[in-house]
């Protein structure tokens, strides 16, 4: 019994680390950069920080630069503080 436990636990091992290192990939590609991360939470809209409250911050950025690239996007600085237009 111990002879084979001897040979399982290595195979075994290598099994489980083969299946981490592909966990891993899949979420490195998934990740955001911190850049990105910046600047959507300095120029969100309310309907994008809901978005990213319910669903995954690259849904999120995805609608935040579909805004951008319409030309809609303002700067904060140009709308008021936040506390300003939470207030409204």
């Amino acid at each position: 019994m111990q002879g084979l436990a001897v040979v399982l636990f290595p195979v075994l091992l290598m099994l489980f680390a083969l299946a981490m290192e592909r966990v891993e990939f899949r979420l490195s590609r998934l990740t955001v950069r911190e850049q990105e991360v910046q600047e959507f939470l300095e120029e969100a809209n309310n309907a994008e920080v809901a978005a990213l409250a319910k669903q995954t911050m690259p849904e999120a950025l995805a609608r935040f630069q579909r805004r951008r690239t319409r030309g809609v996007g303002q700067r904060r600085s140009s709308r008021g503080p936040l506390s300003a237009r939470k207030a409204s």
